[in-house]
């Protein structure tokens, strides 16, 4: 499918996303998106548009994409 990595770390400081950074990275963390947890970018909206949807773990997760901004991730080698 699409890009696939890992999560290495979440990065909400003085982003602009819209929500306080506190709140962001705890929404993040309880749906799933935890360091070393393993991600695949399913879709991605028209021109670089929201939403973009990505499956963590067993798990797909529709996100803005300036939430997903706050997701640093590794790329995996080929399989």
């Amino acid at each position: 499918m699409g890009f696939r990595g890992r999560i290495e770390a979440l990065s909400v400081e003085g982003a602009g996303l819209g929500l306080p950074g506190p709140e962001l990275e705890r929404r993040l963390i309880e749906l799933g998106f935890v360091e070393g947890a393993e991600v695949e970018l399913l879709h991605q909206g028209l021109f670089g548009a929201d939403p973009i949807a990505v499956r963590v773990a067993h798990a797909t997760i529709a996100l803005r994409r300036r939430e997903a901004m706050a997701v640093l991730v590794s790329a995996e080698g080929p399989a």
